[in-house]
């Protein structure tokens, strides 16, 4: 066995080997004649160099077979010296993965010094070629359990003074190996890609102790210092593991090899260009990483939103666990006002308690609206407010019993004195009021279902006020009272604190359901109607609702069919019940009829379908039927329509002597009836879904007019026209805005505008080239709404605007200046500066007497006619926009946006003619559907 050793000796000193992985336990080292554990065996004098055989018996034709193999103490299979690493081919000195039992990468600890143990390893240098070498960390603890056939061979020690220590025969390792100096390395290229180029930073002379029983950490983590991680990698992984904002990523990921940002870092040798461009380049990779965070850091927001369209079907009993809230937000009490505002009764000033006087502003403060000379308005609010002086009269014990002698002109002008102060404060005082508003309300704005946050929707107790109603409501002027808690009813988690109301008082009553989604519930008193606190219309809970209502319109495309020709089939039913409703369903599919509810004496006279009285249908034969009554919200309801004859004939015999006005038409059939048949046929279904399922339908189909090449606001206006039919259909009305006619000119203004931009554009092609008048016959030609009064008009309003904007530029100016301690401008640059402005202008005036424009610098016909081209497709927009906005000034276009129509219908719309979805919905409806936009592609269909 001997000799063979000392045949191999001679070997090893002329070429080093690479090791197999094997057991430390089953060395040569350890033979099985041998009692004491052999010492490594050198390969020169200097060269201490570790042994390790395969697994195999001890007979000398198995060891010839299997040559010895030799790990060497540097870097990736070098030896650390110089020499050796001299004598290796550049091909071999590429990295090698060198896998523990476990797939781990082991470091090779080396033992220049017994002072040295336990020190960290240091980073290893870069291969000659520029790539990066893979660090490999072990901790000793790792490396002394690592055993078994697949277990690394014992690194090799390199010591002059003091030889490994030994454990049963293998050799343990004391310390680590360390990276070569700079001065190590031979060539630009072998140093580190950190370092190329810079000077190397100062590392601490002192080691650190890394502590054994720590887990070994990843390549990302093993890394002491930036520099000298891949740039690559840096920036890649960074923006995900930072938690400060996106600049302060940015500004990490660009540090230099001295820790510095690379914007900040010290500066280059060379100058000039170079610098130059080496800042923007900088700037421009700060930039793009800068955008890479961002959307990072979007996508975890995106991430953080609950997906509750992601969740599956509610089974619809149980809303929530656990649920907790702050209530709801009560106004501040009432403010006397100021001792000399008064009202006046037959001329004489009175004085009223506060909770009259609260009253008598609020018609006070209405007294240059059109409420006031509405007599129903003011008669509900005179018998209020002679109730409440029963309760609350004036000092003066005047009997107030006549509204024409009531004068609360005094209360009028002060509230506009008011006004005109909150118009008149300062930046700085309306941003405190809205904190200090804002710091009020913060508790109320959120609430937890189970765990989870979310936004509520009206948090606040109305105030009081006098009902205004819409349309022709019975009740508007009435006095809507102030709400206390005694007047709520809390709906909240068990186990939860109660939450105190901000004013005196206590609640009504406190609930636990958890079937329901309303956090607070009350009745107000001019309708009698419940008035509840729910999340907000983003919410999940809102969500759910919604979407399950449109799925549920859409369940109805796969029945409708068999429910119209039942209904068909029954409008000639001998049993009467049978044939009224069959008639009520053709008008509520029909004509998206609310189905309608019976009204209490003290409730608004409205109607639906099934209330319809004798009055409210006419016959105009031979198959025309005129609807005229109140409906929702009073708002009235008014149109002819065409209808089957057979209907014609039903309405006709239910409209018989003896039934006179005031009775009902359908007076076999109520909207609970109409409802119990419409479930036999679908499950869920109500007389409100054929609403939903006509809107959607008719929205889809009137869709499909939207011209393919025309332009965005050209797409847009097919889409509000579209709406504009859906919300006829609905009955949503409007009462077109007394202001409407002022915008409407205004808009009008614009379009000539843009003509007078043009016509300047017009004439200096014609002056740049006169020949283009009869080349350009279309151009020649005058605007016919283009006036001398319109562009005297139009250039004055642009002289008043020109002189405004170089006042405030002055001022600005010279504010700059004083802050910076600079002499300010005297007034004489603004003169200058106006008087520039006023010899410009006189010079537009000449120009439209001439009809000659000096071109401007650098024009050329083609970019004239360009520039022509481009402000004639403003103009066509804008015109599309003035007929747009004529058509719908009558119609609620909101109402069947939000409500009627399902939401993806808009999304896929959007996508499929490529128009900003931005456009069409707002900011607070794209937080009310998201799964709208999570669900429908281009090609969705309702």
């Amino acid at each position: 066995m001997r000799h063979i050793l000392r045949h191999w000796s001679s070997v090893l000193q002329r070429r080093p080997f690479f090791v197999l992985p094997l057991s430390p336990h089953r060395s040569l080292c350890r033979h099985a004649s041998t009692t004491k554990p052999l010492r490594p065996i050198m390969s020169g004098p200097s060269e201490p160099m570790a042994v390790v055989a395969p697994s195999f018996s001890s007979d000398p034709a198995s060891l010839a077979a299997h040559a010895p193999q030799v790990l060497s103490n540097g870097v990736n299979g070098r030896q650390e010296d110089s020499s050796s690493d001299e004598e290796m081919p550049l091909s071999q000195h590429t990295p090698k993965k060198i896998n523990g039992a476990n797939g781990k990468r082991i470091a090779n600890p080396s033992s220049s010094n017994s002072s040295e143990d336990d020190r960290p390893l240091t980073k290893k240098p870069r291969v000659s070629t520029g790539l990066a070498r893979k660090r490999i960390v072990e901790s000793d603890s790792e490396q002394e359990s690592s055993a078994g056939p697949s277990s690394p061979p014992a690194p090799p020690v390199k010591s002059a003074t003091k030889p490994p220590s030994r454990s049963n025969g293998a050799i343990k390792p004391k310390s680590k190996a360390r990276s070569p100096s700079d001065s190590e390395l031979s060539s630009e290229d072998e140093r580190p890609l950190a370092k190329k180029g810079s000077k190397a930073p100062k590392r601490s002379a002192s080691p650190v102790k890394k502590p054994a029983a720590k887990p070994r950490k990843s390549y990302k983590e093993s890394s002491g210092s930036e520099d000298e991680k891949p740039l690559a990698k840096t920036v890649a992984t960074k923006g995900r593991k930072s938690n400060g904002s996106a600049s302060a990523r940015v500004k990490k990921e660009e540090e230099s090899e001295d820790d510095a940002p690379l914007a900040k870092g010290k500066k280059r040798a060379s100058a000039g260009a170079d610098s130059s461009t080496a800042r923007k380049d900088v700037k421009k990779k700060v930039k793009e990483e800068s955008g890479k965070v961002k959307k990072e850091v979007k996508e975890e927001d995106d991430e953080e939103m609950y997906k509750w369209w992601e969740q599956g079907e509610n089974d619809g009993s149980v809303k929530w666990t656990t649920l907790v809230h702050n209530g709801v937000l009560f106004p501040p009490p009432y403010v006397p006002l100021p001792k000399d505002v008064k009202m006046k009764y037959d001329g004489q000033s009175i004085t009223l308690p506060p909770e009259s006087e609260e009253v008598a502003g609020f018609f006070g403060a209405m007294l240059e609206t059109d409420h006031v000379l509405d007599p129903v308005f003011k008669k509900n609010f005179f018998n209020d407010f002679k109730d409440m002086l029963k309760e609350f009269p004036p000092k003066e014990n005047i009997r107030i019993t006549s509204l024409e002698k009531c004068d609360f002109r005094p209360m009028y002008e002060h509230f506009e004195r008011e006004r005109e102060k909150k118009k008149a404060m300062t930046r700085e005082e309306k941003k405190a009021i809205k904190e200090a508003k804002d710091k009020l309300e913060e508790p109320y704005l959120y609430a937890l279902v189970d765990g989870r946050k979310e936004k509520l929707g009206n948090f606040r107790a109305e105030p009081p006020a006098l009902f205004r109603g819409r349309g022709e409501h019975p009740k508007k002027g009435t006095l809507k009272k102030r709400l206390r808690p005694e007047d709520i009813i809390l709906n909240i988690g068990k186990d939860v604190p109660i939450p105190k109301p901000n004013i005196p008082g206590n609640w009504k009553g406190v609930q636990h359901d958890n079937t329901v989604t309303w956090l607070a519930h009350w009745k107000e008193n001019v309708n009698n109607q419940a008035k509840y606190v729910f999340l907000a219309a983003s919410s999940s809970w809102k969500g759910q609702s919604d979407r399950s209502k449109f799925e549920k319109a859409r369940e109805l495309i796969k029945h409708v069919d068999k429910i119209r020709k039942d209904y068909t089939e029954d409008l000639k039913s001998k049993v009467m019940a049978d044939r009224q409703r069959a008639t009520a369903l053709y008008f509520i599919d029909r004509l998206a009829l609310r189905a309608g509810n019976e009204k209490g004496d003290d409730e608004a006279e409205t109607y639906g379908c099934c209330s319809l009285l004798f009055e409210h249908v006419t016959l105009s034969p031979p198959n025309t039927i005129i609807f005229d009554f109140l409906g929702k919200d009073s708002m009235r309801f008014h149109q002819e329509v065409d209808v089957d004859i057979q209907v014609f004939k039903n309405i006709k015999i239910f409209k018989a002597e003896p039934k006179k006005k005031g009775d009902d038409i359908f007076d076999r059939l109520t909207t609970s009836g109409l409802n119990a048949y419409l479930n036999t046929q679908m499950k869920g279904l109500t007389a409100k879904v054929f609403r939903t399922y006509n809107a959607s339908w008719t929205f889809q189909q009137q869709l499909k007019t939207t011209p393919k090449n025309g332009t965005v606001q050209e797409k847009i206006a097919a889409y509000n026209t579209a709406n504009r039919e859906v919300a006829i259909l609905c009955n949503h009305q409007k009462t077109v805005s007394k202001n409407f006619e002022q915008s409407f000119a205004k808009m009008g203004d614009k379009v000539r505008a843009l003509k007078y931009q043009r016509m300047k554009l017009r004439y200096q092609l014609f002056t740049l080239e006169p020949k283009m008048k009869k080349k350009r016959a279309d151009l020649a030609e005058s605007e016919s709404d283009m006036d001398d009064e319109f562009m005297e008009r139009h250039e004055e309003e642009l002289r008043e605007k020109a002189v405004e904007a170089a006042k405030k530029k002055f001022e600005k100016e010279n504010t700059k200046l004083v802050a910076e301690k600079e002499k300010a401008q005297p007034k004489s640059v603004l003169d200058e500066r106006l008087k520039e402005i006023k010899a410009e202008f006189k010079e537009l005036a000449k120009e439209r007497k001439t009809k000659k424009v000096e071109p401007k610098k650098g024009a050329t016909v083609e970019k004239l006619e360009e520039q022509i081209q481009k402000m004639e497709a403003r103009i066509a927009a804008a015109r599309v926009q003035m007929e747009d906005r004529d058509k719908t000034k009558d119609v609620a276009l909101g109402t069947s946006k939000i409500n009627y129509i399902d939401p993806r219908l808009t999304v896929a719309w959007a996508r499929k003619y490529d128009v900003p979805l931005e456009k069409l919905f707002s900011k607070t409806l794209r937080e009310k559907f998201p799964w709208a936009e999570a669900e429908a592609d281009a090609d969705w269909v309702f």
